[in-house]
């Protein structure tokens, strides 16, 4: 089953998760369209690689034609309409940048693989249940009312200055009339009731001012207390949902909605000032002792103008936060001469200032780096599917200063605890007013080499999930204690965002033992950041960290596929490993991932001998350097074991607890199992064909210890050729020569 099909049979909780992360930059419709084709590239690699790119982008828009020309012969004119639209945007919008595409589509399938991940885990984790808080959402929801009501609000007031502004204009007409009569006339009965009328007039003309100033005065709190409270603490949350979802998290989104409403409220402010500014023309017409309007329009305009300052300095926000392309999902992690990319967004959209604001990123004054490229870019409404008032830094480096170079020149030393900022300073000038906004980017760290890039991240995973503090630059001076159900919770989506599948109880369980020593209850422990990353495992020359992140690469690159059908049961013990094989039938196995050797990966099978006796054997750890050679699956598949009596055989018959191996694996087979020629069926001449089969021995004589025995397959190895061409008696002398003992 294709991974799109597995996402549209998720519940619609997970749906909507999906529907926030396909917009014009990919549409939907060519995700569902072309959904086995797009899973069948290699994104990721395109990604870093514009050739390569340009291709995919050029085959994906021959995709597109494809499906143009079948939907014409079924006249769907809905989808013909649609399928052009996208053709036209898609080959304008990255036709000068193809990576791009790449970048986005990678990083789709990433996140529908987390969010299948997700959604196969039985319980959520503490942050994530946080994050999906009902108080959140009912705050969301009448925040969302209140903006609207404002709104509303703003635009009845309108009226009634429109209503004022007409009976100011009456009275002045009748005013005027009357003045210009002869002093004769003004004596008259008519004019004095006139008169009298007048001044009926002019006390409804002091009731409606003063009622206007009070429906302004009453808008401008609604708005003040609104920003103050609920929209203020929206922001922080979507800011905090951004952290976690740098580190891995579920995908922050929201942040349209908090535009919607930043726009509508500078809208009423904007209108309100409007409203002043009408009132102070009518009063140049017409005043009078006791006024209302230069006693209270200062107060209210002030009022309204501190408004919109602290409005459009909270609505100046980093929507995506550096990042180097060549590694999206190490966001906050630079590498000096390395590009990144970081995105800017203004929550309030007006079309005034499309094109007039001009934004410059600097990096933290320590006077050590210095950001080269463009550093200067106005925002724009073009640029984003959705509209929005944004800007994207595309081609920023960080370099060291000069003089650091000078006094340093093999490079300064890196210190993966060193926390610095990427800041974004502008000004707004809109209709009288000039605004200084400034912000900056989550604290980044600075790297040189792409070796430091593991410990690097494992700093930011610390700070993000540790503090909701922006810019504490100073964190790592005196680290804070993470909560061990939090932190397990983080290193599960490590694995699904990473790898397309997270970690299950009994799987964390397996690390918080290792974090923490035997049974031990990990709900409100506290660990220390020199525990995670600093302090070696027992007897181990590494750390916590590094033994997960090589774990972490090895499945990436050589076992991703196993990992993410669920086959690789990977963290388990292995006292663990041989409590569940005991009662299992003879022959089968688990994969479960070395605690010695670093990025290693091996398998146990449960044996019975003909007294009874239980035994287990595990082979030597395959690293990623003999994965390079040989497909795991095909290691599964080929896997041999010499007994005593020199009879060949694969012990693995059964995947725990009870698949058979082929029903697992098969699918994962690069190809049929090998079938060795005979040196006159092909090859070079005088020489013998061969293949990679891996091969162990295992010793069955009174000397051997019935305990658990570790194997090294002999690879490469010519098993096939040799057995049909050698006796067994020497297959034995070879074989016996390549035993080893256990490491893992």
């Amino acid at each position: 089953m294709s991974q799109w099909s597995q996402v549209q049979q998720l519940e619609i909780k997970f749906l909507e998760q999906v529907d926030q992360f396909y917009d014009d930059n990919f549409p939907m419709e060519i995700r569902h369209l072309l959904a086995q084709w797009i899973e069948s590239q290699d994104w990721e690699a395109a990604s870093n690689n514009e050739a390569m790119a340009m291709i995919l982008l050029q085959n994906l828009l021959i995709q597109v034609d494809e499906q143009l020309d079948r939907v014409s012969q079924e006249k769907n004119l809905l989808l013909i309409h649609n399928l052009k639209r996208i053709r036209k945007l898609l080959q304008g919008k990255y036709h000068g940048n193809p990576m791009h595409i790449a970048v986005i589509i990678s990083n789709c399938l990433r996140e529908e693989r987390r969010i299948l991940a997700a959604a196969s885990m039985p319980v959520q984790g503490p942050l994530e249940k946080s994050l999906q808080n009902s108080v959140v959402s009912e705050r969301q929801r009448n925040v969302e009312h209140k903006v609207s009501a404002i709104k509303n609000s703003a635009q009845m007031t309108d009226q009634d200055v429109k209503y004022l502004e007409d009976l100011q204009e009456e009275f002045d007409f009748r005013y005027k009339t009357i003045q210009s009569l002869e002093q004769s006339d003004k004596n008259s009965a008519l004019i004095k009731q006139e008169m009298l009328a007048l001044q009926a007039m002019l006390n409804t003309l002091d009731y409606k001012r003063k009622e206007v100033l009070s429906k302004i005065g009453r808008v401008i709190h609604e708005i003040d207390v609104l920003m103050s409270n609920m929209l203020t603490e929206e922001l922080l949350d979507w800011k905090r949902r951004q952290q976690i979802a740098c580190i891995g998290g579920p995908l922050h989104g929201g942040l349209d909605q908090l535009q919607n409403c930043f726009t509508l409220l500078a809208e009423s402010l904007f209108q309100v000032r409007r409203q002043l500014e009408k009132l102070d023309e009518l009063l140049t017409r017409l005043t009078y002792d006791g006024d209302p309007i230069p006693v209270q329009r200062p107060q209210l305009l002030e009022k309204v103008n501190f408004l919109l300052y602290n409005l459009f300095r909270n609505s100046f926000v980093v929507e995506r936060q550096p990042c180097m392309p060549t590694h999206p999902q190490r966001p906050m992690v630079l590498k000096t001469l390395i590009q990144f990319t970081v995105k800017l967004r203004l929550l309030i959209k007006l079309p005034e200032l499309n094109y007039q604001i001009r934004v410059k990123a600097t990096i933290d004054n320590n006077r050590r780096f210095v950001l080269c490229g463009t550093h200067v870019k106005a925002m724009n409404m073009d640029e984003s599917a959705n509209g929005s008032l944004s800007v994207e830094f595309r081609h920023l480096v960080t370099c060291i200063c000069s003089f650091i170079i000078y006094l340093f020149p093999q490079g300064p030393h890196m210190v993966t605890e060193e926390l610095h900022s990427i800041s974004f300073e502008t000004q707004v000038c809109l209709y009288g007013l000039t605004i200084n906004l400034e912000t900056s980017s989550l604290p980044v760290v600075m790297i040189s080499n792409v070796s430091q890039l593991p410990n690097a991240w494992a700093s930011i995973i610390w700070y993000n999930l540790s503090t909701n503090d922006p810019q504490n630059l100073s964190f790592f001076n005196n680290p804070p204690a993470a909560t061990l159900s939090q932190l397990l919770e983080v290193l599960s989506w490590q694995f699904s965002s990473y790898v397309g599948r997270g970690l299950n109880s009994e799987q964390l369980n397996m690390l918080a033992e290792k974090l923490m020593g035997q049974q031990v209850s990990y709900n409100d422990y506290q660990l220390s950041w020199a525990k995670f990353c600093k302090e070696h495992l027992p007897g181990k020359s590494f750390t916590f960290w590094v033994w997960l992140e090589a774990i972490l690469d090895l499945i990436k690159k050589h076992i991703l596929p196993l990992w993410i059908d669920g086959y690789v049961m990977g963290f388990v013990s292995k006292e663990k490993e041989r409590i569940l094989l005991k009662d299992k039938t003879p022959g089968t196995f688990l994969l479960r991932f070395s605690e010695s050797n670093l990025g290693g990966i091996t398998f146990t099978w449960v044996d019975q001998l003909e007294n009874g006796e239980v035994t287990f054997h595990s082979v030597e750890p395959y690293n990623k350097g003999r994965l390079a050679a040989l497909p795991f699956a095909d290691i599964l598949r080929d896997y041999k074991v010499i007994m005593a009596d020199n009879v060949p055989e694969n012990p693995l018959k059964y995947l725990y607890p009870d698949i058979p191996k082929d029903k697992a694996f098969g699918k994962h087979y690069s190809c049929q199992p090998n079938e060795v020629s005979k040196p006159s069926d092909g090859g070079v001449k005088g020489y013998v064909p061969s293949v990679f089969i891996p091969v162990s021995k295992i010793l069955n004589d009174s000397t051997d210890p019935h305990s658990p025995s570790d194997l090294l397959p002999m690879s490469p190895s010519v098993y096939a050729v040799l057995r049909e061409h050698l006796s067994p008696t020497v297959i034995e002398t070879a074989v016996c020569c390549k035993l080893f003992h256990s490491y893992s």
